[in-house]
């Protein structure tokens, strides 16, 4: 099994990737995460984005498994496969879910909103999918799976969890006024999930290992989001790093072979939480503008800046990566000079290479290296021996700097748009 996985705060591109890559494979499983990741995907002109659907389904001959790791929202689900019916998908055939997936309810949501509400200004910037509470229940062990919509007690157990946030709402003060609205959408894409094939994902993707078939793992968000390694409290709620593909998908870690990590030419993130290379300036609007840099689930402006590349040698050491990728070359064309952040001084004035604990204050300040920029298109390059040479200087100082190789560089959007090295 092979993972791919961002290496910075999310949006790096894993969408497009997976995509590229997936004809290589017999099998795509998302391992973590829930509708709050939004994958892009653009072919032929269109550009599509999928929320909890792996990024292989729009390839018939290969099979997408939602692994136990995920927290699924089947409204969402059931909304995301009608958005791709014109596209005559065999959902039957090519895509599977674990019974052992954890599932969002409707009070979730309010639980989300509540508990956000209440931080005041020291949110963490949830996208209010419910995502946050429902990995809080599955830890509590009170949660439901997908394989209980198929018991018949499940509207018992439902409605005693619901009791529960109920509890909770009330110490909140929040208004439950669109419960019942949310309720009978969610159990009308409760009776559409009987519909879908329903399995237990850990032999499904085991089985195929053991035949000799490529699975590749999909991650969602980034390595530094995780719940124990990410800008913790500034995090997601599950582990977004190679070791979450093994628990996330039922797979021994001995049987982990290539490790993709995603990143991009530059960096983003989305809601609140340090971000040492942030540009406040026109540059990083000019950056923002370039890169089209707003969330593809929230339509949030990400925040930009330069690329970090301490952060980027802490997620490559975490994952184990063994190949890179690097996203929007293309977005820098603008810039004549381009900066690459090579340590961070401390309040103390000392310097470090390494994500300290205390990375959340606003004292870090970047230390900077300027290259010179190619400022120039790259709409019709395709091959990397047209690259500018301040391109291909860029990632040779990227690799001798990261100590891994960079075997893709992505110049655009579309499919074609993206060079193998």
């Amino acid at each position: 099994m092979d993972i791919l996985l961002g290496l910075q705060w999310g949006d790096e591109g894993k969408g497009k990737v997976v995509d590229v890559l997936a004809p290589q494979y017999d099998v795509v499983a998302r391992f973590q995460g829930g509708p709050n990741a939004g994958h892009t995907l653009e072919f032929d002109g269109i550009k599509h984005v999928l929320h909890q659907i792996p990024s292989g389904i729009f390839r018939e001959n290969i099979l997408n498994i939602i692994g136990n790791g995920v927290v699924l929202d089947p409204v969402i689900l059931k909304k995301e496969i009608e958005g791709l019916h014109k596209f005559n998908i065999a959902f039957k055939k090519n895509l599977y879910i674990s019974k052992k997936a954890t599932i969002i309810i409707p009070t979730h949501k309010l639980l989300d909103a509540a508990y956000e509400k209440s931080k005041g200004d020291k949110k963490i910037g949830s996208t209010l999918k419910g995502i946050g509470p429902t990995y809080q229940d599955k830890i509590g062990r009170v949660a439901l799976r997908v394989g209980d919509i198929l018991a018949e007690d499940f509207k018992e157990k439902y409605q005693a969890l619901v009791e529960k946030h109920k509890t909770i709402l009330s110490f909140y003060e929040f208004d439950l006024v669109q419960l019942p609205e949310l309720e009978q959408s969610f159990f009308e894409a409760v009776e559409f999930f009987k519909t879908l094939n329903l399995v237990d994902s850990e032999y499904e993707v085991n089985d195929h290992l053991n035949a000799g078939r490529k699975v590749l793992a999909e991650g969602a968000q980034g390595s530094l989001l995780d719940i124990d390694f990410g800008s913790y409290p500034f995090v997601t709620s599950s582990n977004t790093m190679a070791a979450g593909a093994c628990t996330g998908l039922g797979v021994a870690p001995s049987k982990i072979g290539e490790v993709y990590g995603i990143f991009k030419a530059y960096c983003t993130r989305v809601g609140s939480g340090p971000f040492p290379t942030e540009l406040f300036d026109g540059t990083g609007e000019a950056m923002r503008k370039e890169g089209n840099e707003f969330g593809s689930t929230t339509g949030r402006p990400r925040r930009c800046g330069w690329i970090d590349l301490p952060a980027l040698k802490y997620s490559i050491m975490i994952n184990g990566v063994t190949q890179l990728f690097m996203m929007k070359a293309d977005v820098l064309n603008i810039f004549e000079e381009i900066k690459i952040c090579t340590q961070y001084e401390l309040p103390d004035g000392s310097r470090v290479d390494r994500l300290t604990y205390e990375l959340n204050t606003d004292d870090v300040k970047p230390v900077y290296k300027t290259v010179p920029g190619w400022h120039t298109s790259l709409s019709e390059v395709t091959s990397y021996e047209q690259f500018p040479k301040e391109l291909k200087d860029y990632v040779k100082l990227l690799e001798d700097e990261l100590g891994v190789p960079i075997k893709m560089v992505s110049v655009g959007p579309d499919r074609k748009q993206t060079i193998m090295r």
